[in-house]
């Protein structure tokens, strides 16, 4: 009898502790402060490459704003990395948040690793690196990687092709802009960003009408752009600076509008 009692104690023990383990996952996946406790207590308990990425990418999610926290998802890829140097992902998102910190060089290294070390890298680690060689003026190595990640899309993808579109420009290939651009809108017609890259595209080869019905479309679609949908245009940008991204944004859809009715009205003049 006394054999059994302890028995039973034991398994009601392991019981409470696989109860309270349970509840404890059950929590992390709220968003709010608890959850961060209970998910460091959980890496501790069993610290590994797939958590610390898990929580990794939960802190750099602008979907989940009471999450989102640069530094700490940074501090849990290194974790990730520290514990699998070749985990899948990970130089990819470490890419990510040192191009976000202006660090170009830094990011331009990590996802160069990223893509040599992972035998099937997602196609969006073509677009990071598309997106760095951009900021670095590395415009048509940009275009390369831009083409590569659109190729590997089974659907087109509007905020790909307008970053394809702005290396284009940037690299003075304002036809191969223009026309990309073209093809995009009979998909993604009231799409302001593609709008405005068209705008600009169509602008800088001398096609001002063509321009000003496009960056018309722009100004008017623009305006019902919401907090969210910038969010999913930029989903590693910090969540509290949305208001401000997408104000910069209609702001720049606004001056270029003025000054392609300018430009429209002089030819015209002329």
């Amino acid at each position: 009898m006394e054999l059994l009692v302890k028995r039973n104690a034991r398994l009601s023990f392991w019981l409470v502790i696989v109860l309270v383990i349970l509840l404890l996952i059950s929590a992390q996946k709220a968003n709010g402060p608890l959850s961060t406790l209970i998910e460091n207590t959980l890496f501790i308990i069993n610290p590994t490459a797939e958590r610390a990425f898990e929580y990794g990418s939960r802190h750099f999610d602008a979907q989940k704003p009471k999450l989102y926290d640069v530094e700490k998802a940074r501090r849990y890829f290194e974790r990730a990395l520290a514990m699998d140097s070749t985990y899948p992902n990970v130089q990819h998102q470490l890419a990510r948040i040192a191009f976000l910190r202006g660090d170009f060089e830094l990011a331009l290294a990590r996802i160069n690793l990223e893509l040599e070390n992972n035998p099937n890298p997602v196609p969006s680690s073509f677009y990071v690196r598309g997106l760095v060689e951009g900021y670095m003026g590395r415009y048509n190595d940009a275009a390369r990687d831009y083409e590569l990640y659109l190729s590997l899309l089974t659907t087109k993808n509007w905020a790909g092709i307008t970053d394809y579109a702005w290396v284009l420009l940037k690299a003075g290939r304002h036809t191969e802009a223009a026309r990309v651009t073209d093809d995009a809108l009979s998909t993604f017609p009231d799409n302001p960003w593609l709008l405005n890259a068209n705008a600009i595209a169509h602008f800088e080869i001398g096609e001002y009408e063509r321009a000003l019905i496009s960056i018309r479309k722009a100004s008017e679609s623009v305006k019902k752009v919401s907090e969210n949908e910038w969010h999913t245009a930029y989903p590693g940008n910090d969540p509290k600076i949305a208001s401000t991204g997408l104000a910069t944004f209609k702001t720049a859809v606004e001056n270029n509008m003025h000054m392609i009715e300018t430009k429209a009205a002089s030819s015209t003049v002329q």
